[in-house]
C-alpha cells in the first residue's frame, strides 16, 4: 500500500504543486476544495500522469465546520496511518483593521486558523500512536511581519504561526514532527491579474521541493520552520 499525505485545499496553487511532488514519489493523496469540478479535473490529470498513485477527493469549505467534519470523517473511513498532513487552506482578504468589511476577520480566521486547528486534531491521534507522522502547516512571512494591507490576514497567520510552535512542542516526546512553512510572495491565484512579472514571486513548486525535502530527514531530526522569500525580497 502506498502511503498516505492529506493535503488541503489541493487543486491550485502550493496545494496542486504539493500533490504533483508526493504523487511523483509514489504517495496516495487525500484532498478537498470548495469547487467539485475543479477537483475532478485534478483526480482526472494526477491519474494519467501518475497511474500506480490515487487522488481521493472530498468536495469541502473548510471554514464551515459541519463540512471540516464531514471531511475528517472521510478521511477516517479511509481506515489508513497518515505519514503526513499539509494544511494548506487559506483565504487572503486585503484590507486594513479600521477600515475592513464587517466580517473579514471571523471568515479570515475560519478559514486560516480554524481549520488547521480541527483538522490536526481530527486525525492527530493515529500519529500520535504509532509514534511517526509529519504536519506541515502553510503559515506566511505574513505570520512574522506585519504589512500595512494584511489586515485580519497577518492576525490569522500570526495566530496560525503561533499554533504550529505550540504544536510542536506538544509533539515532541510523540514521535511526530511538525514543520511552519513561511513562504513570501508566491505566484497563485491570490496574486491573478498583478502587472509584476513573474521573477518577483516564488514558484510554488519550489515551496512544494522544500517541503519534501524536509520530510526526507531522519527521524532524528525536524525542520521547524522554513521561511521563502522572493530572489529580490519581499514585495512592497
Amino acid at each position: 500500500m502506498n502511503p498516505l499525505v492529506v493535503i488541503t485545499g489541493g487543486t491550485k496553487g502550493i496545494g496542486r504543486a504539493l500533490i504533483e511532488r508526493f504523487l511523483a514519489e509514489g504517495f496516495d493523496v487525500i484532498t478537498c476544495a470548495r469547487n467539485e469540478n475543479d477537483l475532478l479535473s485534478l483526480q482526472s490529470d494526477m491519474k494519467a500522469q501518475f497511474p500506480d498513485s490515487e487522488v481521493f477527493f472530498q468536495k469541502a469549505d473548510l471554514s464551515l465546520r459541519p463540512e471540516l467534519d464531514s471531511f475528517i470523517g472521510f478521511i477516517k473511513n479511509m481506515q489508513r496511518p497518515i505519514d503526513v498532513l499539509i494544511n494548506n487552506t487559506g483565504v487572503f482578504i486585503p484590507g486594513q483593521i479600521h477600515n475592513e468589511e464587517e466580517g473579514t476577520l471571523e471568515k479570515t480566521m475560519e478559514t486560516n486558523l480554524y481549520s488547521a486547528y480541527h483538522l490536526t486534531r481530527g486525525v492527530i491521534d493515529k500519529m500520535i500512536k504509532s509514534k511517526k507522522g509529519h504536519i506541515f502547516t502553510i503559515c506566511s512571512t505574513a505570520s512574522i511581519t506585519a504589512y500595512p494591507n494584511g489586515g485580519s490576514y497577518c492576525i490569522s497567520k500570526f495566530a496560525l504561526y503561533g499554533m504550529t510552535k505550540v504544536l510542536r512542542e506538544e509533539m515532541k516526546p510523540h514521535g511526530v514532527k511538525v514543520t511552519a512553512v513561511l513562504p513570501g510572495a508566491t505566484l497563485t491565484d491570490s496574486w491573478q491579474g498583478t502587472d509584476l512579472p513573474q521573477e518577483r514571486f516564488i514558484d510554488p513548486k519550489d515551496v512544494a521541493e522544500t517541503i519534501w525535502g524536509a520530510y526526507l530527514l531522519s527521524p532524528r531530526a525536524v525542520l521547524e520552520e522554513i521561511l521563502i522569500r522572493p530572489q529580490l525580497g519581499d514585495l512592497d
